[in-house]
């Protein structure tokens, strides 16, 4: 049983809330992938398996916790993220399961 607390228990299928940015959709959640070099954003869940968020979360992927998105691979994938004093790279298929909101 998965919980439905901060992970949102939808496993890596789970793509019922997540939809794209658009120009005036500010109530829209946006996933880490959707940050540009040097947004910043606030991780709101992580919608993945619970052994997966908790090892992002021991990262410093916390609910409530600001993530800067830093530079990419030249093929794009992955991408560098500030977070917690510390520099991660995730791939896309990582971050497109992470529920951000912009910092206003």
């Amino acid at each position: 049983m998965r919980s439905r607390g901060w992970f949102g228990g939808r496993g890596w299928g789970g793509r019922g809330r997540r939809r794209r940015r658009g120009r005036g959709g500010r109530d829209a959640p946006l996933t880490l992938a959707d940050l540009r070099e040097g947004e910043s954003g606030v991780v709101d869940s992580l919608e993945l398996p619970e052994d997966v968020a908790l090892r992002l979360m021991e990262l410093g992927f916390i609910p409530g916790t600001t993530v800067v998105a830093g530079r990419a691979a030249p093929g794009g994938d992955p991408r560098v993220y500030r977070v917690d004093g510390s520099e991660i790279a995730l791939r896309r298929e990582t971050t497109i399961h992470l529920l951000l909101r912009l910092l206003e």
